[in-house]
């Protein structure tokens, strides 16, 4: 067993057995939603010359399935030994995740192009249905391809879990040197772009769909500006901003000084990102902050939600810049 285990991509094999099932069961869902409306016995098959074949209903649909569930799998698991190419393992799983949404599309087209007809033999394969399933199988197949990963099972992400977690177990100190926390602005300032924007973009929607868009999209970006993910560890500081752009990096080296404090934003330029002179900040509201001064003179300063994660945050910092100058007293306290 720990032979077959080591021989095959655990993640790949539950996707070559799980998305054929999925999406027969949602192919099964499908038709029987459009059952009331259907002819029967339903056509299966076209001629030339206006003639059908046909089949019961049931027979149609659950044959269908198990034709998706065997052609997906059949395929899908073709990429999921471990000893076969990677670049053969990327090419069969694109042409099962393909191959097994064509096949959906053709039977999905045979049933929407019989629905409110009383003889499956006026119907006809439903052409806008076929040309989109089958439109979505290959640019999908294509894109599956790509992000496939069939190289490596251990990712650098994986490499830096485990220095974190070997890093933990031999220093029990640097729990207490990390510290992680989300910033934003009050709820009234998020309630003050709605009722600013998205109402009006509602209205504009209206008689111009692409442009109310355009004003709720501003208004989503607005509103990210305001939200700020804040992480202290011994690398530093850093600040993203939505959680996601970076935006501040603060190296343990490069701290001088850390106080706690209610700070005004406009002492800052204002809400948001402010890089201008020697001073940087992020600041989602007035109120609790946290002021580093730098080795080289400058001063950055980030929100820091409430006065007590404030300080908290304060006090993390001094100890990282502490250790990063050698256990200098150089970091200092903080400030209420």
């Amino acid at each position: 067993m720990g032979k077959i285990r080591d021989s095959v991509d655990a993640r790949a094999l539950r996707f070559a057995v799980g998305f054929p099932v999925v999406l027969a069961a949602a192919f099964v869902f499908s038709a029987f939603l459009l059952r009331a409306d259907l002819p029967d016995p339903v056509a299966i098959s076209w001629t030339a010359d206006g003639g059908a074949s046909f089949a019961p209903f049931g027979a149609y649909t659950w044959g269908g399935a198990l034709l998706i569930i065997a052609a997906g799998c059949l395929v899908l698991s073709q990429a999921v030994p471990l000893s076969r190419p990677t670049v053969m393992r990327r090419i069969m799983m694109g042409a099962g995740l393909s191959l097994s949404l064509f096949i959906t599309a053709v039977l999905a087209a045979g049933l929407v192009g019989q629905t409110g007809l009383s003889d499956a033999r006026e119907s006809h394969v439903d052409m806008i249905v076929l040309a989109v399933g089958s439109g979505a199988a290959l640019s999908l197949g294509v894109i599956m391809g790509f992000v496939f990963k069939a190289d490596s099972q251990w990712s650098p992400e994986d490499d830096q879990a485990l220095e974190l977690a070997l890093a933990r177990e031999l220093d029990p100190e640097l729990t207490k040197d990390t510290y992680r926390l989300w910033v934003h602005a009050r709820s009234s300032v998020f309630v003050m772009i709605a009722v600013a924007s998205l109402f009006p973009a509602a209205l504009i929607a209206v008689a111009l769909p692409w442009l109310g868009a355009l004003v709720a999209a501003v208004a989503a970006v607005a509103a990210g500006f305001l939200f700020a993910r804040v992480k202290a560890d011994r690398r530093g500081l850093r600040v993203l901003l939505a959680g996601v752009l970076p935006i501040l990096d603060v190296p343990a080296a490069a701290i001088s000084t850390v106080s706690a404090a209610d700070v005004r934003a406009a002492d800052y330029g204002g809400w948001g990102y402010r890089n201008h002179g020697s001073t940087a900040a992020m600041l989602v509201t007035s109120g609790p902050a946290v002021v580093v001064r730098k080795t080289d003179g400058r001063n950055v300063a980030v929100s820091g939600g409430s006065a007590a994660t404030a300080a908290r945050l304060a006090d993390v910092l001094t100890r990282v810049a502490a250790r990063a100058h050698g256990g200098a007293s150089g970091a200092g306290g903080t400030e209420s």
